[in-house]
């Protein structure tokens, strides 16, 4: 997909960052991935990052993911969220997922004998191509019922966007956060339950989780139409 001009981009991640340090915190993007786990590790009361954010179990390649950070005005850790670029020409995410392949680089290597995905999402099958991947979301309990999610999310899309201009942006999700309106503040119109049932016996994972996502041209049609008021 044709990226868009860097202009309407910055326009587009600029609203989003005047919104966030209107309720007091800094943004900024990084792409070191030794730095981030550092960095959630050192956050009290966030869980433990997956392993597709980690380069102990899933090396991401320079120009291939970021994470954003917000702070607050005591440079005290407000926010974090990630996001990674999977290369699906050859597969779509429902394969990536159940190979677990999303988690790890060598599942081989690094699975456990008992570690299992099965994703029944119908839609999985057809995310394929360049897919932007967001996880690992959260936001300091004082932060909370606030829109965070919202900006994070208007972030994230615009620097994925910038990035890759990925034909899918999607993510995995807790149903919790349907029933409570958190995931409809990534303004992702697709979503379905069955995206992954998984146990990761080393990481302690047991999760099931609705997949939510959106299309490359529904992605650009964000970017091109931000400037109308009715966007933020």
């Amino acid at each position: 997909m044709k990226k868009g001009s860097p202009l309407d981009i910055s326009r587009f991640l600029e609203a989003y960052d005047d919104e966030a340090a209107k309720k007091g915190i800094k943004i900024s993007i990084g792409f070191d991935f030794h730095e981030y786990v550092a960095i959630t590790r050192a956050t009290p009361t966030k869980s433990p990052t997956f392993p597709n954010f980690r380069p102990d179990r899933s090396p991401i390649n320079a120009g291939d993911g970021f994470w954003i950070i917000g702070v607050d005005d005591n440079d005290e850790v407000a926010l974090l969220d990630a996001a990674r670029l999977y290369d699906l020409s050859h597969s779509n995410f429902a394969e990536h997922l159940q190979s677990l392949k999303a988690f790890y680089a060598d599942p081989i290597i690094h699975a456990h004998p008992d570690d299992i995905c099965t994703c029944s999402a119908p839609g999985a099958t057809k995310i394929t191509g360049k897919v932007s991947y967001l996880g690992d979301l959260w936001v300091r309990e004082d932060y909370r019922g606030q829109g965070v999610p919202r900006i994070v999310a208007g972030i994230a899309f615009g620097v994925s966007f910038a990035m890759w201009a990925p034909d899918f942006l999607c993510a995995l999700v807790a149903r919790w956060s349907l029933d409570k309106g958190i995931v409809a503040q990534y303004e992702m119109p697709h979503h379905e339950p069955g995206g992954s049932m998984l146990q990761l016996v080393e990481e302690k994972i047991v999760e099931d989780n609705w997949l939510i996502w959106l299309t490359g041209e529904e992605l650009r049609s964000r970017i091109d139409s931000h400037n109308k008021p009715s966007q933020l």
